[in-house]
């Protein structure tokens, strides 16, 4: 699609590279450059018509949808010298550009897989200008189409999925929906585990608080919910013990992993909304600033060849250093221990 012109009205048909897309993101897309705060801004104040009326920034497109677009007034001064936002656009390619290049796992010409940090949304909003898919955007501005598979918590390291044409979102999503993509993840978690392997089902519930954050309790009401823990690894005479987990998700719920831990008694590492608050400060304090959750590896069949694909992301160094110390700390309670087997 050509370049769109922000001193002026244009006419976008929505062609298959848009389709499916949400109205906001296809507009940050093509209105290069342009604030997404000001996307947003020109959709709520009805500027911006799809098929004539106004639209959502959630409204998803489809092919064939007509939407009007106009001339895009951010304020900005006019004049001979250099386009502010054109400068800062460049800039935020060229460092997009080097963020994520690194950390691409896989990629041909149907999907990319990137190893999210800790600590970065994967798309932007709620006060977010810039999520993971709008660096990945601005580091490719020619890429005709870029949409998430799925998503990981802000705080989640690991494999994420990105989709780079429709079709393979679209048999992606149909795997996902059909539990045909493995997803493994690792957790440290508080207290004694003591099973090999543990499947738990329980159904969750999603609500918000006075204050408008979202949450998720388990309720019978909910929708099911299947969790399949597997015992790595136990530090049982840690203070208090410890356990490394393997967590399979058979279902996609919003934080199950973290609910289902939690319920079950064996709060998750430094999680800030279902975990132990006072001994995440204990943590933090012995090094782990951060949630003990990582996206280690994704099974499926590709999308369009249909061969076996298995993509893996390593323990980031954060997390493997924590584990060290935990070992370290255990090492002579474990001398003493074999010292008394050999007597």
């Amino acid at each position: 699609m050509k370049r769109l012109s922000k001193d002026a009205v244009n006419w976008i048909t929505v062609d298959e590279s848009g389709e499916g897309q949400r109205i906001d993101n296809f507009l940050a897309r093509h209105l290069k450059g342009v604030p997404k705060s000001h996307v947003y801004r020109i959709l709520r104040s009805g500027e911006v018509r799809l098929n004539k009326g106004r639209a959502k920034p959630e409204a998803r497109l489809a092919s064939g949808d007509t939407i009007r677009v106009p001339p895009i007034r951010t304020g900005q001064p006019q004049g001979p010298s250099p386009d502010p936002i054109v400068t800062r656009s460049r800039a935020m390619q060229r460092q997009a550009a080097r963020l994520l290049e690194p950390r691409v796992v896989y990629e041909d010409e149907d999907l990319l897989a990137v190893d999210k940090p800790s600590g970065l949304a994967v798309h932007g909003g709620s006060g977010i200008a810039h999520g993971l898919i709008e660096q990945l955007r601005a580091a490719r501005p020619d890429a005709r189409f870029l949409e998430l598979v799925h998503r990981l918590d802000r705080e989640t390291s690991g494999v994420l999925l990105v989709a780079k044409k429709r079709a393979a979102l679209v048999r992606l999503h149909a795997a996902l929906r059909e539990g045909q993509i493995d997803k493994r993840y690792l957790v440290l978690v508080r207290g004694r585990w003591r099973d090999e392997k543990r499947v738990v089902r329980l159904a969750l519930h999603r609500f918000s608080t006075q204050q408008g954050e979202r949450r998720v309790r388990v309720d019978d009401e909910g929708r099911e919910a299947v969790t399949t823990f597997r015992r790595v690894k136990v530090w049982p005479r840690h203070d208090p013990p410890l356990a490394l987990l393997e967590a399979e998700l058979e279902t996609g719920r919003t934080h199950q992993i973290r609910v289902h831990l939690t319920h079950l008694g064996f709060p998750l590492a430094g999680d800030d909304k279902y975990g132990d608050f006072a001994w995440n400060r204990a943590l933090r304090k012995q090094g782990l600033d951060r949630m003990f959750l990582h996206a280690q590896r994704l099974a499926f069949a590709h999308p369009i060849r249909g061969e076996p694909m298995m993509l893996e992301s390593a323990l980031p160094p954060d997390l493997a250093a924590f584990l060290a110390t935990l070992d370290a700390d255990q090492a002579p309670h474990q001398r003493v221990a074999d010292a008394h087997t050999s007597r």
